[in-house]
């Protein structure tokens, strides 16, 4: 990954704590002082962890968390339902 690439990665469909489902997604790029972390839930559209991200970049990130929400939940359906992995 160079210097300016960001990855996301999303996790399959999840039960949080308060029995509600949930899909964590995170942002990760390299910055000067090595891996920079956002991680993010939805549905809501919030970052809840930040490891280098400035203010202004976190809330563009939840902006497109809430703007794509629907279409990252139908993909971590996929990866939760073994059935769809063959």
């Amino acid at each position: 990954m160079s210097d300016e690439e960001m990855r996301m990665t999303y996790s399959a469909i999840v039960t949080g704590k308060d029995n509600k489902k949930m899909v964590r997604v995170s942002f990760e790029r390299n910055g000067k002082n090595g891996k920079e972390i956002a991680e993010g839930v939805i549905p809501g559209g919030k970052i809840v962890k930040n490891n280098g991200y400035s203010q202004d970049e976190i809330a563009g990130l939840e902006v497109y968390l809430k703007a794509n929400a629907d279409d990252i939940i139908s993909k971590a359906k996929v990866i939760s339902n073994p059935l769809k992995w063959l």
